[in-house]
C-alpha cells in the first residue's frame, strides 16, 4: 500500500479530479497555498495498491501539465534591493510535484 500525495495547481484540479474518478480512484482533496508565487494549490492525497502506482502516476502526468505564467514585480521591502526585478517575468507554473510513501495501514470507516 503506498500514498501519493500530488500537490497541483488550481487550474489543473478539477480535471485531475475528474480524472481520478473516471479510473475509480478515490482522492482526498486538500486546499494548499505555493511558496514561490504564493498562488492556489490543490493537494491530493490517494490511498493506492502497490500495483496501481503506475496508473495513478499516469493519470496525473496526463492532467497536470506544465506551462509559462508572468508572475508579478515583487516589492524589494525587508529584501535585497540589488536583486529586485521592476518588470514582470514568465515563470514555469502548473505540473505536479507527486510524493509516494509507503503505508504500513490503511482504513476507511
Amino acid at each position: 500500500m503506498k500514498l501519493i500525495m500530488a500537490v497541483v495547481q488550481d487550474q489543473d484540479s478539477n480535471k485531475l479530479s475528474n480524472a481520478l474518478i473516471e479510473k475509480r480512484i478515490r482522492a482526498t482533496k486538500l486546499a494548499s497555498t505555493g511558496g514561490f508565487l504564493k498562488a492556489g494549490n490543490t493537494t491530493f492525497m490517494i490511498g493506492i495498491e502497490d500495483e496501481r502506482v503506475q496508473e495513478a502516476l499516469d493519470v496525473i502526468k496526463n492532467n497536470c501539465q506544465s506551462r509559462e505564467q508572468i508572475a508579478p514585480p515583487v516589492s524589494p521591502m525587508g529584501g535585497n534591493v540589488d536583486a529586485y526585478v521592476p518588470y514582470p517575468v514568465e515563470v514555469p507554473v502548473g505540473g505536479a510535484t507527486v510524493f509516494v510513501l509507503p503505508i504500513e495501514q490503511f482504513h476507511q470507516f
